[in-house]
C-alpha cells in the first residue's frame, strides 16, 4: 500500500496520484523505472526519483518520523501492512464528554495480548507514556476524534510521534459507515460474551457508575472485557479492511499495471 502512494512527493496531490495510476505508474518501482511521465518534466522527475530512493531508505530503516512529517494522516493506513507487528490497538472508556470528566479505561492489543488501565487501580500516565513509546503506529477506531484528542488533553505530552490509522474513516472509505459495533456487524464480527455482545459505547459509561456507586467489581468486569474486545476487533477489522482495500485497488487498476512493475504488489 505504501508503494502505491505518490502523496509524499512535494506538489503531487491526490488528482495527480490518480492519473499516474492510470498511466500505469502504480507504484515506486514503476515511477523510477520510467524514462518519462507525461505532466512532469525530466528535472521534477530527477528530484522525485531522488525523493522516492529516500523514502525507500527510511521505510525500511523503521524511521517513522520520514512520514509522518510528510505523508497526509489520513494516509498512515498506508503503512499498516509494513508496521502491523509494531502497532498497538487503543481503545478509551470515560465518564463522559464534559469538562469534568476523566478516562475511566485504556485498553491496549499488541496482537497477542492486551493490556488494560483503570482509574484508581493501575492508569499511570508515566507507565502509560512509556508503554506507547514502544509502538510506532497507533491504531484506533475515531481515535482521531476522540481518543487521542481525550488522552492529550487529560495527560499533555503523553502520547508519542507515531503513526495513527484511524479505521473510522478507512471504513467509512469502504462503505462501511457508523459505529464501532455497526462495523462488527457488517463484517462478521462476533463477541464470544452474549452480554458484551449487546453493549454499547454508553453502556461503559452506565457500568463505571455502577461500579463506583456499589463497588461490585462484576460492573467493572463486564467494563474490562468490552474494553478489551474494542481493542481486539480492531485488529481484525485492521486486516479485513486492509485485504478489501488491496483487491480493490487491483481490480481497478491491476489491467493497466505493465508486467515489468508488478513487483511492489
Amino acid at each position: 500500500m505504501i508503494f502505491n502512494t505518490f502523496l509524499f512527493l512535494k506538489g503531487i496531490s491526490a488528482s495527480t496520484e490518480e492519473k499516474l495510476w492510470s498511466l500505469g505508474i502504480q507504484d515506486w518501482e514503476c515511477f523510477l523505472a520510467a524514462r518519462t511521465i507525461p505532466g512532469i518534466s525530466q528535472k521534477r522527475k530527477q528530484a522525485f526519483n531522488a525523493c522516492i530512493k529516500e523514502a525507500k531508505h527510511n521505510l525500511y530503516s523503521g524511521n517513522i518520523e520520514y512520514f509522518t512529517g510528510r505523508l497526509p494522516a489520513v494516509e498512515h493506513w498506508r503503512l499498516y501492512p509494513f508496521f502491523k507487528t509494531e502497532a498497538v490497538f487503543l481503545d478509551i472508556e470515560t465518564s463522559g464528554v464534559e469538562g469534568d470528566a476523566y478516562i475511566t479505561v485504556i485498553g491496549l492489543y499488541d496482537g497477542e495480548r492486551t493490556k488494560t488501565m483503570i482509574k484508581g487501580v493501575n492508569l499511570d500516565p508515566g507507565i502509560l507514556k512509556k508503554e506507547l513509546q514502544r509502538y510506532k503506529m497507533i491504531v484506533s477506531f475515531n481515535g482521531s476524534a476522540f481518543d487521542l484528542p481525550y488522552i492529550e488533553k487529560r495527560f499533555p505530552e503523553l502520547l508519542p510521534k507515531a503513526l495513527h490509522m484511524d479505521l473510522r474513516h478507512l471504513c467509512a472509505r469502504m462503505g462501511l459507515k457508523g459505529g464501532l459495533k455497526q462495523v462488527e456487524r457488517e463484517l462478521g464480527i462476533k463477541r464470544t460474551n452474549p452480554i458484551v455482545e449487546r453493549l454499547y459505547g454508553g453502556d461503559a459509561l452506565t457500568l463505571w457508575k455502577m461500579f463506583r456507586a456499589t463497588g461490585d467489581e462484576y460492573y467493572l468486569h463486564l467494563l474490562v472485557e468490552y474494553n478489551e474486545e474494542d481493542c481486539v476487533n480492531l485488529q481484525i477489522i485492521a486486516e479485513k479492511i486492509m485485504k478489501k482495500i488491496q483487491t480493490n485497488f487491483y481490480e481497478l487498476n491491476g489491467s493497466m499495471l505493465p508486467l515489468a512493475c508488478s513487483s511492489s504488489r
